[in-house]
C-alpha cells in the first residue's frame, strides 16, 4: 500500500480524499494556487505545494508543476479528484513515465471514454444502447444546422471534451443551433481548451440517471446501482439520490450489465461512471462515461457502506476488489444537494467574498457535508462556485428529504449568496416529492428564473411566534439593566405589532418556562428554546414540534430564514405601529440606464457600441464567471451613451459597464 499519495485538486473532492487516505493510514500532499494559500485542503494535509498563480490555467492545470510536487514530496501516487487534470491522459502518461501510480484508469480507457465522439462509437460496438446523432466533429455553426435538420429539432450541441453543463445547448431550430454552436464552443474552449463540438438527438422529458461501477487490474468488474441526477439547471447537476425513484429492479439491471460491459471493453480498472438518458418508458440510451470519481458519489457511499475513495486507493496499489456483484445491495435512501455560491434570485448569478459565517448542520447517521470552506475563508471567483455537498441518508426516500429540509434549515452561511433558499423550494416541490421529474423540470417549473414568490409559503404563525419570543427576550433583558439603576424601575408590555410582508399582526407574549407563550390569531405558541442572544440559529420547539430558523438583527429589524425563505420583520408597539402605517414610501432609484456588472469576471465580448439602438432583451455583453459564460441583456428600449469597458477588460462586482438612455 501506499505511504504517500498527492492529490492534484482543490476544495471539497480534495478534502474528501484526505479523509480516507488518513483513514487508511496513509499521508497527504496537498497542491496550491496562490488564492487556496490559505484553503481547507491545505491545511488538513500532511504536506503543502505551492504550484502558481490563482487562475487554473496557471496552477492545477499544469501538470509539470504538479509532477515535480510529487518528486520533491516523495508521494507515490496521484489522486486527481475530478475536473482539472482527472481525464488528461497525458498527464497519467508522464506521471507513469516517472513511476508514479496514477489513482484511476488507464491511459487507453481515458482516451476513449474520454472524447464523446469515441465513447459513443465504443458503445455501439459493445452493444450498449446509443442516442441517434452525429458523431464526427462539426465544423462550423452552418454544418450545425445542415446536421440538425437531418437529425430533426430538438437537438443537443455538445462539446466533445466537456463535462458539468459546460459547452452544451439545446436547439429548437435553426436561429438557436447557430446561437448554441457558438456558445458551446466558446464554453468548450474556454474550460477544456478543446472547442470539438458534435450533435445528437434530444430525448424529450428525460432523465439522467447513472451507474456507479469500480473495476480492479484483476478483470473483477461490479456496478454499485444507479443514482438519479435528472434535477439540472443549465444541465448542471443540482440534486441527486440514489437509489431513483423511477427503476425497477430489472431496469437496473440491464443498465448495470450495460455499463460494465462497456467498461470491460476498454479494459476499465478504478472507480467510473456510466451516464444514460432513460425516456418515460424506461428506455436507456447511452450518454457518456466519466473515467473518474464524480462529484455525487456520496449518495452511492451512504446506500452501500462502500468508501469509493478507499477502493480506488486500494485498486491502484494493485488490490482485486474485496466484493463481488452478489455482495451489493441498497440499503435506504440518500439525497444530496450542491450548495453553490450564486444568487437564486440574480437568475443564479455566481457570488463571491469572505464567509463572514460558515456553520454547516452538525454530522451524523443521517447528515453528511461534504467541504472545502472554513468560516472566515475566500470564496474566489477563479474556480467553481460549489461551497459544499450536503448529504442525508434515511431509512426511506420521505425519511431522506425530511432529514434534508431540516439541514437546510440548519445551513448558516453569510457573506456571500448561495442557492439554499432554491433547493429548500426543491426539497418541497410537489414533483420532487413524488418523483415526477425529468432533466427538463427546473426550466418547466421556473421558466422565467426562480423569484421570491417560487418559495414556498408557510403559516406565518411560526415566524412571528420565534421573533416574538425573541423580542419578549430582548425587552426583558433591557428592563433588568435598567432596573440595576437606583429609582429605576421598567415594566415590559405583553403586547406588541409584527410587521411582516406589508401585513401588521397583533401578539400578545408571556414568559413561561423554557421559554415564552405567544398569543397570535386565537391561539397559543408555546415557543420553547436555549437560544442565547446573539446565537444565529433559533433551535427550539413549538407547541412540542422541532423547529429551526435563521436569525439575526440590526436595530429592531430582525431577519428570519426558514425553509429557503428569507423574511425581515420589524417589531413595534402598537402605538408605533399606527404611527408606522401613515409613514411616506420612498420609491427605490432606476437603475434601468446602467448596466452593472453582476459579479466580478471577464468581459469576453461587448456587442455594442455608444450610439446603438437596443430593445428590452437584447444582448449587451457576455461576462465570464466562474468557468460559465453569463449573457447581460438590456432591461429596456434605449440608446447606448457611453461604453466604460472593452472586451478582455476585468470588472468589479457593481462596476458600470455602460450607460443608456
Amino acid at each position: 500500500m501506499f505511504k504517500k499519495i498527492l492529490i492534484a485538486n482543490r476544495g471539497e473532492i480534495a478534502c474528501r480524499v484526505i479523509k480516507s487516505a488518513r483513514k487508511m493510514g496513509i499521508k497527504t500532499v496537498a497542491v496550491y494556487s496562490d488564492a487556496d494559500r490559505d484553503a481547507l485542503h491545505v491545511q488538513l494535509a500532511d504536506e503543502a505545494v505551492h504550484i502558481g498563480a490563482s487562475p487554473s490555467a496557471e496552477s492545477y492545470l499544469v501538470a509539470d508543476r504538479i509532477i515535480k510536487a510529487c518528486i520533491d514530496t516523495g508521494a507515490e501516487a496521484v489522486h486527481p479528484g475530478y475536473g482539472f487534470l482527472s481525464e488528461n491522459s497525458s498527464f497519467c502518461e508522464a506521471l507513469a513515465g516517472k513511476g508514479i501510480a496514477f489513482i484511476g484508469p488507464k491511459t487507453r480507457a481515458i482516451e476513449a471514454m474520454g472524447d464523446k465522439i469515441t465513447s459513443k462509437r465504443l458503445a455501439d460496438k459493445a452493444k450498449v444502447n446509443t442516442i441517434p446523432g452525429y458523431t464526427d466533429v462539426v465544423k462550423d455553426a452552418e454544418q450545425a444546422v445542415e446536421i440538425a435538420r437531418d437529425i430533426g429539432y430538438p437537438v443537443m450541441l455538445k462539446a466533445s471534451a466537456g463535462g458539468g453543463g459546460k459547452g452544451m445547448r439545446i436547439a429548437h431550430d435553426d436561429a438557436g443551433c447557430r446561437d448554441g454552436f457558438e456558445r458551446a464552443a466558446n464554453e468548450a474552449r474556454s474550460s477544456f481548451g478543446d472547442d470539438r463540438i458534435f450533435i445528437e438527438k434530444f430525448i424529450e422529458e428525460p432523465r439522467h440517471i447513472e451507474i456507479q461501477i469500480m473495476a480492479d487490474s484483476h478483470g473483477n468488474i461490479i456496478y454499485l446501482n444507479e443514482r438519479e441526477c435528472s434535477l439540472q439547471r443549465r444541465h448542471q447537476k443540482v440534486i441527486e439520490e440514489a437509489p431513483s425513484p423511477f427503476l425497477d429492479e430489472q431496469t437496473r439491471k440491464s443498465m448495470g450489465e450495460q455499463a460494465v460491459a462497456l467498461a470491460r471493453a476498454v479494459d476499465y480498472e478504478s472507480a467510473g461512471t456510466v451516464e444514460f438518458i432513460v425516456d418515460p418508458q424506461r428506455n436507456f440510451y447511452f450518454l457518456e462515461m466519466n473515467t473518474r470519481l464524480q462529484v455525487e458519489h456520496p449518495v452511492t457511499e451512504l446506500t452501500t457502506g462502500i468508501d469509493l475513495v478507499e477502493l480506488m486507493i486500494r485498486v491502484a496499489a494493485g488490490e482485486k476488489l474485496p466484493i463481488a456483484q452478489k455482495d451489493v445491495g441498497i440499503n435506504g435512501w440518500s439525497i444530496e444537494s450542491r450548495v453553490y455560491a450564486e444568487d437564486p434570485l440574480r437568475n443564479f448569478l455566481p457570488s463571491t467574498g469572505r464567509l463572514i459565517y460558515y456553520r454547516p448542520p452538525a454530522e451524523d447517521d443521517h447528515v453528511r457535508v461534504d467541504t472545502g470552506v472554513y468560516e472566515g475563508g475566500e470564496v474566489s471567483m477563479f474556480y467553481d462556485p460549489m461551497v459544499a455537498k450536503l448529504i442525508t441518508w434515511g431509512e426511506d426516500r420521505d425519511q431522506a428529504i425530511e432529514k434534508m429540509r431540516t439541514a437546510l434549515d440548519k445551513f448558516l452561511i453569510r457573506g456571500i449568496s448561495t442557492n439554499v433558499s432554491f433547493l429548500s423550494a426543491l426539497m418541497a416541490h410537489e414533483r420532487f416529492v413524488t418523483g415526477n421529474i425529468s432533466t427538463n423540470t427546473i426550466a418547466e417549473e421556473y421558466p422565467e428564473g426562480f423569484h421570491p414568490g417560487d418559495i414556498p409559503l408557510e403559516d406565518p404563525a411560526t415566524i412571528i411566534a420565534v421573533v416574538g419570543s425573541m423580542v419578549r427576550k430582548y425587552r426583558d433583558r433591557a428592563a433588568q439593566i435598567d432596573g440595576q439603576l437606583p429609582g429605576h424601575r421598567r415594566l415590559v408590555p405583553a403586547d406588541w405589532v409584527v410587521l411582516l410582508n406589508g401585513a401588521y399582526h397583533a401578539i400578545s407574549v408571556e414568559p413561561e418556562v423554557g421559554g415564552h407563550d405567544v398569543r397570535y390569531n386565537g391561539k397559543t405558541y408555546a415557543v420553547r428554546s436555549n437560544w442565547e442572544f446573539g446565537q444565529s440559529l433559533f433551535a427550539g420547539t413549538i407547541n412540542g414540534e422541532a423547529v429551526f430558523v435563521q436569525v439575526s438583527r440590526t436595530n429592531q429589524v430582525y431577519r428570519l430564514s426558514r425553509s429557503g425563505s428569507e423574511t425581515e420583520v420589524i417589531v413595534l408597539s402598537p402605538r408605533a405601529a399606527e404611527l408606522h402605517k401613515i409613514m411616506p414610501h420612498k420609491e427605490p432609484p432606476d437603475l434601468s440606464r446602467h448596466l452593472v456588472a453582476p459579479m466580478p469576471g471577464l468581459l469576453v465580448s461587448v456587442s455594442v457600441a455608444a450610439g446603438d439602438e437596443v430593445k428590452a432583451g437584447d444582448e449587451l455583453a457576455v461576462l465570464e464567471a466562474m468557468k460559465m459564460e453569463n449573457v447581460l441583456r438590456a432591461e429596456r428600449n434605449g440608446v447606448v451613451v457611453k461604453v466604460h469597458f472593452e472586451q478582455g477588460a476585468s470588472v468589479e462586482v457593481d462596476d458600470v459597464i455602460m450607460e443608456l438612455e
